[in-house]
């Protein structure tokens, strides 16, 4: 396919997406399956005009005066992928397939409107209604915050050191253009591409196949490093989903100790019994009913909620997101995380550790979270995490943010990952 048609098939999603509200991994499915002339290249800058697309879609609009499919697709070639109006023009000419070409309001519009003008959360390229919050959670730093929510992330792996070390990885993932994490401690990373240029399929590698590393995000992997977890722990990771953080601890207690993995969503947990046996790990129980862990009740020296948020700091991954949350889904998310805090924090032994993560930058699920349960539960007291990430990391890895010098926020700004939030908290003894 030429680039006319590339884009013709972007504008098609783009236009699915928003009149059937749909997610966008489902809308690029429904239409390569219908478009099945469409190679592995086509499929991928399709994908990456959409997705740029919804990253950006306030601003888009906002500088085409014009909020259609059409217009967000066109503004994605004359603003992120570099091309003219003169040169768009050019490739287009004689292709049937290409779309209709900007209308003179639009590209009038798009010629003399400058987006210093348009109002800072459209320029920052979020809800209108989250604005407050993210000035909340950054101070003056919000926009630039906002702002790196919407550009590309990187693809990010992490070794699997029950099998493999960094070096030996790199080298098999050397033609994927893999490179060590700046932070992440097995960390590796592949750049984010650019225009129409795919990331590599890494799953397909031998290497996946043998269980030397698993795709996650750098920003998962810190938090996971930041419960430290060692040989012979009892922990429990109580939102395990499918089990990414479950699999990080383990092989930081190089399979001593034990990890008991928990969701409450059958389905979510699901694929974490495939990934425990490719990746050799031994020391992980899988628990799909709360009552199994009954008789585990103050037992255990870890406790990680990876607690159901928003997802406000995977906004890059999944823009689609970005424009459905609601002030009601935030509600709701605050009561989960307050009912998943209160129920896990009953298998905190003493003197154990409560570990509360969220992938979200929201102060509302993070910091007052975190107050409010220490509040309500004094028996648990915040401990410092910023001691814990020099040891880990050293002193010249990038500083988190911290609001209070004791709790973390990861962001894409700054630290060049997803965002998450970390929170240490400790169950006092009878001695405190």
């Amino acid at each position: 396919m030429r680039l006319g048609g590339r884009l013709a098939g972007a504008i098609e999603v783009l236009s699915d997406i928003e009149t059937r509200r749909r997610p966008v991994a489902d809308a690029l499915k429904d239409w390569g399956l219908s478009h099945r002339f469409a190679g592995s290249g086509d499929r991928a800058a399709i994908g990456n005009i959409v997705y740029d697309a919804l990253r950006m879609k306030l601003s888009h609009a906002f500088l085409m005066d014009d909020d259609s499919a059409h217009a967000l697709g066109w503004a994605v070639l004359l603003r992120q992928w570099g091309y003219s109006a003169d040169q768009l023009a050019s490739e287009f000419d004689g292709d049937n397939f290409a779309p209709a070409p900007l209308s003179e309001s639009q590209a009038q519009a798009f010629a003399g409107r400058n987006l210093a003008d348009a109002p800072l959360h459209v320029q920052g390229d979020i809800p209108d209604w989250v604005e407050p919050a993210f000035e909340a959670a950054f101070g003056e730093d919000w926009l630039t915050e906002a702002k790196a929510l919407a550009t590309r992330p990187t693809l990010d792996l992490r070794v699997n050191t029950l099998k493999a070390h960094r070096e030996k990885v790199l080298k098999a993932l050397d033609r994927a253009g893999a490179v060590a994490s700046p932070i992440a401690r097995f960390g590796m990373r592949v750049p984010a591409g650019e225009g129409p240029s795919r990331l590599p399929n890494v799953t397909a590698e031998l290497s996946f196949q043998k269980g030397w590393f698993e795709v996650q995000d750098e920003g998962s992997q810190i938090v996971a490093d930041l419960v430290d977890a060692r040989e012979g722990d009892q922990v429990l990771d109580f939102c395990a989903g499918g089990g990414g953080k479950t699999l990080a601890m383990a092989a930081a207690m190089n399979n001593k100790g034990q990890v008991h993995a928990y969701d409450s969503d059958r389905k979510r947990l699901a694929p974490i019994i495939e990934r425990l046996k490719r990746a050799g790990t031994h020391n992980v129980q899988v628990h799909d009913a709360l009552k199994s862990l009954n008789s585990l009740k103050e037992k255990f020296d870890r406790v990680l909620v990876d607690a159901p948020c928003t997802g406000t700091g995977t906004w890059r991954r999944r823009p689609d997101t970005k424009w459905r949350l609601t002030q009601r889904n935030l509600e709701e998310r605050v009561i989960q995380q307050q009912d998943a805090l209160t129920e896990a924090s009953a298998y905190v032994k003493p003197g154990g550790s409560l570990l509360y993560v969220t992938c979200s930058v929201l102060p509302a699920e993070n910091d007052a979270q975190v107050r409010a349960f220490c509040e309500t539960n004094p028996q648990f007291e915040i401990v410092s995490a910023l001691e814990d990430w020099k040891r880990l990391f050293g002193d010249k890895a990038p500083k988190p943010r911290s609001a209070d010098g004791r709790t973390i926020t990861l962001s894409p700004a700054s630290m060049d990952t997803d965002g998450f939030f970390f929170c240490r908290m400790r169950r006092k003894t009878g001695t405190d």
